[in-house]
């Protein structure tokens, strides 16, 4: 089963054969959460990427947050390029959560230098970017360069949502991160929103309105 989960260069492989060399795998973070962000990250790895980590490599839900952290530094030290992308809340209710995920993977994408020729991104695709581009269903799963994104914007968040837990405290958000939990619910139910809380997704939809 391990195998199967494993990530692979094949993608970047037949990318490289076609002549593109600077590829970046894209993945986000924190899409289905009910508080806090969207985070984006893009990675390119150099072409003859051989390291003694390559191959714990997973997509990011499958591991520990200590061997995330471990990655995440792997990553970025070895990485030919490394950027995150990051859309509020604000910006997801003013949007919708589909759009603010593509403008953080945009963020993303332009903080990287050298600039991608190319671009793998799970599931997605993004029409406002002018470079060519795969989406693939499961990518984090099957790609490598999307696993290490995954991981990287997984992270990001992750340290992103313990900082906002000193500011918005009482919902424990440095234990859940903002995602739809038990726990989350009992303090979001407890105590009402709080600021960064998604007011276009339920159940924040609905308290907001009892509240008036």
């Amino acid at each position: 089963m391990g195998n199967l989960m494993r990530p692979s260069f094949d993608e970047e492989r037949a990318l490289g054969v076609r002549g593109y060399r600077y590829i970046a795998g894209i993945d986000e973070a924190g899409r289905g959460a009910l508080a806090g962000p969207v985070v984006a990250a893009a990675v390119i790895l150099p072409g003859n990427c051989k390291t003694s980590w390559l191959d714990q490599v997973r997509d990011s839900k499958l591991l520990t947050p200590n061997k995330r952290d471990y990655l995440f530094k792997c990553i970025r030290e070895v990485a030919v390029s490394v950027g995150v992308g990051v859309a509020s809340h604000e910006i997801i209710d003013a949007l919708n959560i589909v759009k603010a995920t593509r403008l953080a993977m945009k963020l993303a994408i332009e903080q990287l230098s050298p600039r991608p020729e190319s671009l793998l991104i799970d599931y997605l695709l993004l029409p406002e970017v002018s470079l060519p581009q795969k989406g693939i269903i499961g990518g984090d799963a099957r790609c490598f360069s999307i696993a290490c994104a995954s991981i990287v914007a997984k992270v990001s968040r992750d340290r992103l949502m313990v900082e906002l837990d000193t500011i918005y405290t009482g919902y424990q958000l440095a234990r859940h991160k903002g995602y739809w939990t038990p726990e989350h619910l009992f303090h979001l139910y407890r105590l009402g929103p709080s600021p960064i809380h998604r007011r276009s997704f339920q159940p924040i939809k609905d308290l907001i309105r009892d509240e008036t």
